[in-house]
């Protein structure tokens, strides 16, 4: 867990209510302060805490790192303190004052492009800031905003500024010319190198408002943003109530760490080292985030544990044997298919060949034909040359030989009509029978391409799917030689291609399902690389951390050395002088005796913390290279499985 302290900006409750200067502390408080344990690095930079007393002191070995009173814890804004021996209120981040840190020197020299002197726009800069201090209960009204007096102004300001900074040292009775300034440095104002501070003692003149109303307009829309920035609900604020039950921001973790941190150092200023019930809720918290992904992991451990089994058995008792059979049977299968089509191939040529010899002898009858119907022609010619006839018998039969000459050239042509419609046919019932021979070989090359020719497999294995065409056949219903195509053959294709769909939609989901492990994977792997990082970061942060406390600690050690030796120099001279001195030497040896053995105590006790803390420190950082190790190796073992 990353040790920092969360800093979050915490809403000031009552911020005319806090005290301008020190307040008191109560006598018993004053007590307990000496026997309670306190940090090594000093008192904390917040309102100090009331402490119970307590006769064992342990002092901290990390010093606070909340240096910002603007970012406060959001669960518990009193704790994440160090008791004091004094109850002396700490003075701001930024702002003047003992132990307060100096404002940053890099702040660049801007000029004030706003136009402050616009009374337009002093109008809408006075309706904000009277807005604003009415939503939160500060209650002015807008004549007093409009002719302004300077305790009116020093009471928005310092409204505004203990709003912003709650732990910023306005003191009671200081000059306002004498902190304004720095409240303005301290909370950042670009501008504030153009104010004078003469000017706040007539605020309301013309020359200076617009700039001090400038000033104020500033502070306010600042609480704005602040407002806006503590309900945004944002995962920098670190509220651990907003933590959601699966988390992967690294602002969740730290707001997780520090209400860890902040609870058990909590119970250890109040002398109790069992923070069991702490660890038991952070173990429960992320055991309840890791829930689902483990269920994941340990579903898809499992698929692969039987996906690697069931790889390993085929691999194992599949030898290369059973392949050369099994593909010797399908060599043979494909020779049975090229004999049938072979033999197919040769059946339509004998049958065309057969036609042909048909076609033919059809010819040779007509030319006979032809050749009768010429002799009996010439015979009938010769006859009615010999007969003698009438002029009349003549005519009636030219008339007759006419008419029957134009019904025989009506047959005549009748007959080339029929026959040429006879050849038209004839070639389409070529070309058709042509086609229909095509799409015989395209079918029964589909049903080899798929494996239902010759033999279909189950559950059609009694079905012969293949057809022939058998032309020469007078009957239509036996143009096709096979089982019926509307009965039997039709239905079982159909059966077959919804079993093919069903195959290949089982198939297709299997590669969306492969798909989604992969890219499942690819993903875990890219998470498991990021945590890595992350870890990696921890490692280097808890090394610098260590580092850092075990310089503390020597020079802890070699500053309580030198004032051991110092005591030492003293209580020896102080023996000296109490051989010259008597009585009166005497108490001050004893004095420096008891101071001595206090300093020793210290010094023994500070070494004892110091060692302790190195060695936990050690620990950790063992435990989590450890823990590290573990992880990588698991990765590595995923990857080298995958």
């Amino acid at each position: 867990m990353d040790s920092r302290r969360r800093s979050v900006m915490q809403p000031a409750f009552d911020p005319l209510a806090n005290a301008r200067s020190g307040i008191p502390m109560p006598s018993t408080l004053k007590k307990a302060s000496t026997n309670s344990r306190m940090s090594l690095a000093g008192p904390a930079l917040r309102a100090p805490n009331p402490v119970v007393p307590t006769t064992n002191p342990r002092q901290s070995m990390m010093r606070s790192q909340n240096v910002n009173p603007l970012l406060q814890s959001t669960s518990k804004p009193n704790y994440g303190r160090t008791p004091m021996s004094n109850s002396v209120r700490r003075g701001s981040t930024w702002g003047g004052g003992g132990g307060a840190m100096a404002p940053p020197s890099a702040i660049l020299v801007q000029k004030d492009n706003r136009p402050l002197r616009d009374r337009a726009y002093q109008g809408r800069m006075r309706q904000d800031i009277y807005s604003y201090l009415n939503d939160s209960g500060f209650e002015i009204s807008m004549q007093a905003l409009t002719n302004m007096q300077g305790k009116d102004y020093r009471a928005i300001f310092d409204t505004l500024v203990l709003t912003l900074d709650p732990c910023h040292p306005l003191k009671e009775g200081a000059r306002f010319e004498e902190e304004f300034i720095p409240a303005l440095k301290a909370l950042r104002y670009p501008y504030s190198h153009q104010i004078d501070p003469k000017w706040l003692a007539a605020v309301a003149s013309p020359h200076s408002w617009p700039y001090l109303l400038g000033v104020l307009h500033w502070l306010v829309e600042l609480c704005k943003m602040r407002n806006e920035y503590l309900i945004s609900g944002h995962p920098t604020i670190q509220d651990p109530a907003n933590v959601p039950e699966e988390f992967d921001d690294a602002y969740d973790h730290k707001a997780l760490a520090f209400q860890y941190h902040e609870e058990t150092y909590t119970l250890w200023l109040d002398l109790q080292d069992d923070f069991a019930e702490w660890n038991q809720i952070m173990e429960e918290r992320y055991q309840k985030r890791n829930e689902r992904v483990q269920s994941e992991l340990n579903e898809q451990t499992e698929r692969l544990n039987r996906a690697k089994a069931e790889y390993n058995k085929l691999k194992s008792s599949t030898p290369l044997v059973t392949d050369l059979k099994t593909r010797n049977e399908q060599l043979q299968k494909d020779c049975e298919k090229l004999k049938k089509i072979l033999e197919r191939y040769e059946g339509r040529r004998d049958k065309l060949i057969e036609q042909i010899a048909f076609e033919k002898a059809e010819l040779n009858r007509g030319a006979e034909i032809l050749d009768e119907l010429r002799v009996e022609l010439n015979k009938l010619s010769d006859t009615v040359k010999t007969q003698n006839l009438t002029p009349e018998e003549v005519i009636k039969m030219n008339t007759d030989r006419e008419m029957l000459t134009r019904n025989l050239e009506d047959l005549k042509q009748k007959i080339a009509e029929t026959h040429k419609t006879v050849m038209t046919l004839e070639v389409k019932v070529t070309n058709r029978a042509a086609a229909v021979e095509e799409a015989l070989d395209t079918y029964t090359n589909m049903l080899s391409t798929l494996g239902l020719f010759p033999t279909p497999p189950e559950p059609w294995q009694d079905v012969d799917l293949t057809l022939e065409l058998n032309s020469a056949s007078s009957n239509p219903q036996q143009l096709l030689v096979g089982l019926d195509i509307r009965k039997t053959i039709r239905p079982t294709l159909s059966s077959v291609a919804e079993a093919k769909r069903l195959e290949r939609a089982a198939l297709e989901n299997e590669s969306v399902k492969v798909s989604n492990e992969l890219d499942q994977y690819t993903t875990e792997c890219k998470n498991l690389d990021y945590e890595l990082c992350e870890l990696e970061k921890k490692a280097t942060n808890l090394n610098d951390q260590a580092d850092d406390l075990r310089d503390a600690a020597q020079q802890e050690a070699q500053v309580a050395s030198a004032e051991a030796t110092r005591l030492e120099r003293e209580l020896a001279a102080a023996r000296n002088a109490a051989i010259s001195n008597g009585l009166g030497a005497k108490s001050q040896l004893q004095a420096l005796q008891f101071s001595y053995k206090e300093q020793v105590e210290k010094v023994n006790r500070l070494k004892e913390d110091t060692v302790r803390a190195i060695l936990k420190n050690s620990q950790e950082i063992a435990m989590f290279k450890q823990e590290v190790s573990r992880h990588l190796q698991e990765l590595r073992d995923f990857t080298e499985a995958e």
